[in-house]
């Protein structure tokens, strides 16, 4: 192998920079041509690509979202637009691929190589933490700290005014950013798609913390909760305590998927990044580089997008127990 193309794909998470950079000069350190492929799939399709030198990643590890843009793509869904992609690829003499993004990025990778078997190599580059095949993705440990953040200036506000604030943050179909920031913020509650929080537990929990004259309470919700999205929660429990309980809503949105990536984050896309060349150097296609306890892993990409990864039960009973 000669030549390879990176390129992100589907939502940013912050340490998609990091991880670009860790694959350019990881291609270049092992006599690699690397290229840059703008806005995914779409900019696979347009032929936006580039070549890139290490100069190309100077001074970006520390930058949130992502150089290379991103994008999510519809034409790329159809056969005639992976054929416009394996077309310009070709021409430019590209053998491999380095992919960074989530579930759909990795999808689009397993489809086009059954087509037209491109090697590729995914870095799990997700606020999520959805992915199986890792233990963390790139970008969710600071989405964790950013909603911390948000999680304790709101406690601030919730106590003050003796208030109960239900804020919902990311994880359509994983409650991961939920319970790792509700223990860091010290939540009362927390609701994740992974379990089901019944509306009577709420309700009795908070008038439970009332009773013991717990002025105010955190609820964290994650978007993806059965129940609904925080404001659908709030407005079915304020009938149940409107009497006691002073009820507040906050939606901590994109804001969780911007900032300066912690150094976790850097160090992770960096270890997938550079892994992620030097498996494609090694002949892995249709994989996933993770680090499953500490160590440098590689999962099929059909079981990163199918199998689940659930969440640890010892997390749930520990915000039950510390609620207290």
């Amino acid at each position: 192998m000669k030549r390879i193309a990176v390129y992100t794909s589907g939502g940013d998470a912050p340490g998609m920079n990091a991880c670009i950079r860790a694959a350019v000069r990881g291609a270049i350190y092992h006599g690699l041509e690397v290229y840059g492929i703008r806005r995914g799939y779409n900019g696979m399709i347009a032929g936006d690509i580039f070549p890139m030198n290490s100069q190309s990643v100077s001074n970006i590890v520390q930058r949130g979202g992502t150089i290379l843009k991103s994008a999510r793509s519809k034409e790329f869904m159809t056969p005639e637009g992976r054929k416009k992609a394996y077309e310009n690829l070709m021409n430019l003499g590209i053998e491999g691929l380095v992919a960074i993004g989530g579930n759909g990025t990795f999808t689009g990778a397993e489809v086009f190589y059954n087509e037209y078997e491109i090697p590729t190599v995914g870095c799990p580059g997700t606020i999520d933490n959805d992915l199986y095949g890792t233990d963390y993705t790139i970008g969710f440990d600071t989405a964790v700290n950013t909603s911390l953040e948000a999680i304790d200036k709101i406690r601030d506000t919730a106590d003050s005014h003796d208030r109960v604030f239900f804020i919902e943050v990311m994880g359509r179909d994983s409650g991961y950013i939920a319970i790792q920031s509700g223990i860091g913020g010290g939540a009362e509650i927390v609701m994740v798609p992974e379990t089901h929080t019944p509306l009577k537990k709420v309700v009795s929990t908070l008038k439970d913390g009332w009773s013991r004259s717990k002025s105010s309470s955190i609820v964290v919700v994650a978007e993806g909760d059965e129940e609904g999205h925080a404001v659908d929660i709030a407005e079915k429990i304020k009938g149940q305590v409107a009497d006691k309980l002073d009820i507040r809503v906050t939606t901590l949105g994109h804001i969780q998927r911007g900032g300066t990536p912690t150094a976790y984050d850097r160090i992770l896309a960096s270890r997938l990044g550079l892994g992620a060349v030097e498996g494609l150097i090694k002949g892995y296609k249709n994989v996933m580089a993770g680090i499953v306890n500490n160590e440098l892993v590689y999962t099929p990409f059909i079981d990163t997008i199918k199998k689940p990864k659930p969440i640890h039960d010892d997390l749930l009973r520990m915000v039950h127990i510390l609620s207290m």
